[in-house]
């Protein structure tokens, strides 16, 4: 069913446009012309990758050759599937800055939620011969077995707001990128037993973030106000966005022919789950208050 794209495309347009005045603005003029002017500009590009995230189809090459055909008017300048492939490419740094930005604009509660999520590359058969990712990717250990790929660092509210977000090889510690993935939070931050951690603790707390987990077998139990505790065991929050981003969006796609596109699949997908309406919520007039 085709839908107005109208509202997307000017809040991608105007990004576009300023952001392209930025750079300009930071890098020298160019003396040299392209002699190949695309036919789709950057903000067409980025509303149409979009678009394919909030369609029902699952397959972008079904996508573009036949659902994409309902917005010929909105794009009667559309190239060849091969064509878009590359000229996607284009818009790797856009993306980039555009899911810094949004996740910038998401309002600070006081409460976070952190946890990583594994992203696949290739099928753990394939990854002695796997190409695509090779030296940027690694392989790692999460809750579900073994994987060769990257991990998804993400910190939302409860409001289920995209706070920041960070990408690293499968074998990093998920505690070691906590400190730059919260550098401008405070409040209460949630995570699991994996991110118990004394430095850690220290560190974000004379920030004025204070870490609450679980904890584990081997350690002492420490008192904890009630609603923290309660807060605590909504932290399955932040598995439903990882849910919805693996589910809604397929952000774990196993076969990328090139790492450029790889990378914008993960931001795109990043930047059309900060879009949705609909995210998932804590409503904490149900809970006891502090």
């Amino acid at each position: 069913m085709k839908k107005d794209i109208t509202e997307l495309y000017i809040v991608v347009d105007d990004f576009c446009f300023q952001y392209e005045q930025y750079l300009n603005s930071q890098t020298l003029p160019r003396h040299k012309q392209p002699t190949r002017i695309p036919c789709l500009e950057i903000s067409e590009i980025m509303t149409i990758v979009i678009l394919f995230h909030q369609s029902p189809a699952k397959n972008f090459k079904y996508f573009y050759t036949s659902y994409l055909m309902q917005y010929t008017s909105e794009f009667p300048q559309l190239p060849s599937y091969n064509r878009f492939v590359e000229l996607q490419q284009r818009s790797l740094g856009h993306f980039h800055a555009l899911l810094k930005i949004l996740c910038a604009m998401a309002k600070q509660t006081g409460l976070g939620y952190v946890d990583s999520t594994s992203i696949p590359v290739c099928h753990n058969k394939r990854i002695y011969r796997h190409k695509v990712f090779q030296g940027l990717s690694a392989r790692g250990k999460s809750t579900m077995g073994w994987f060769f790929g990257f991990k998804l660092h993400l910190v939302i509210n409860e409001k289920g707001e995209l706070l920041n977000a960070i990408l690293t090889p499968g074998n990093v510690d998920d505690r070691t990128p906590v400190r730059e993935l919260t550098l401008k939070l405070a409040g209460l931050l949630f995570g699991d037993k994996g991110y118990v951690d004394k430095d850690l603790f220290h560190d974000l707390y004379e920030r004025g973030l204070k870490l609450v987990t679980g904890i584990k077998r081997n350690m002492q139990n420490k008192l904890m106000s009630l609603h923290e505790k309660i807060l605590l065991r909504k932290r399955s929050i932040i598995e439903t966005v990882n849910g919805v981003l693996k589910e809604d969006f397929q952000i774990s796609h196993t076969r990328h022919r090139s790492f450029i596109n790889g990378f914008i699949h993960i931001f795109s997908t990043l930047v059309s789950y900060i879009l949705k309406h609909k995210k998932p919520a804590i409503k904490l007039h149900n809970l006891i208050p502090n």
